[in-house]
């Protein structure tokens, strides 16, 4: 039963961080059942995970939802980040290891390759490998409680799926960041850490806040 739900809840998510279901989409459990080939009982399990994730909105009498974000919830989720990823960067400075620098730089390296090369899925593999170096960044903290409290919160859709709202500036701008953190936390400097994942991460939200064309509640938040 626990592996069914977890297949059930990887297959809802992976189907709303890339846009299967998008903001605001009913989601049937009879259909998710039906699309994943499992039972309704894991299904329901798994959209009440994803509930509490903030991923599901469920309504009573009418059901379950894919979450809009609209422009103050992108606003709260990204001062969280800043605050929360800020820290995480600081902390990072004085606790990584060798091997998680290492590790970083060449993460950071290859998105610069990846940006150069200009795939057709430039921003989706992007997203995945910032979202890997951002995790890994957190984990370099070694502060177990800043991992579990970030977890969602960096998780989510909107986040995952940032790179779909730049343009090639803001897609340089972003990777040099990145290059500029891991250089700041082999230099063991806390404060230039913090001060270049709170840049980044404000540039993040400026461009999902200004860079769409519709209303941000609409394609942001997807």
């Amino acid at each position: 039963m626990i592996a069914a739900v977890d297949k059930a809840y990887l297959h809802i998510r992976e189907g709303i961080i890339r846009g299967q279901y998008a903001p605001g989409a009913h989601l049937s459990a009879q259909d998710l059942a039906a699309a994943s080939g499992l039972s309704r009982t894991p299904v329901r399990e798994a959209m009440r995970r994803l509930h509490a994730e903030g991923l599901i909105e469920i309504i009573p009498n009418r059901g379950a939802f894919v979450t809009r974000i609209d422009e103050q919830e992108i606003r709260n989720i990204y001062d969280l980040r800043i605050v929360l990823e800020g820290y995480a960067a600081a902390t990072a400075a004085r606790n990584i290891t060798h091997a998680q620098l290492v590790e970083l730089q060449t993460m950071a390296d290859d998105m610069c390759d990846l940006v150069c090369a200009n795939p057709p899925t430039l921003a989706e593999d992007l997203s995945e490998a910032n979202n890997h170096f951002h995790k890994l960044i957190v984990t370099a903290s070694h502060n177990g409680r800043l991992q579990s409290t970030l977890a969602t919160i960096v998780e989510m859709p909107l986040v995952l799926r940032t790179f779909r709202h730049y343009d090639k500036d803001a897609v340089r701008r972003s990777t040099d960041q990145h290059l500029e953190i891991v250089s700041a936390l082999k230099a063991r400097d806390s404060e230039w850490a913090r001060s270049v994942m709170t840049s980044h991460i404000l540039s993040a939200q400026h461009t999902l806040l200004t860079g769409t064309g519709g209303e941000p509640g609409e394609e942001v938040g997807g």
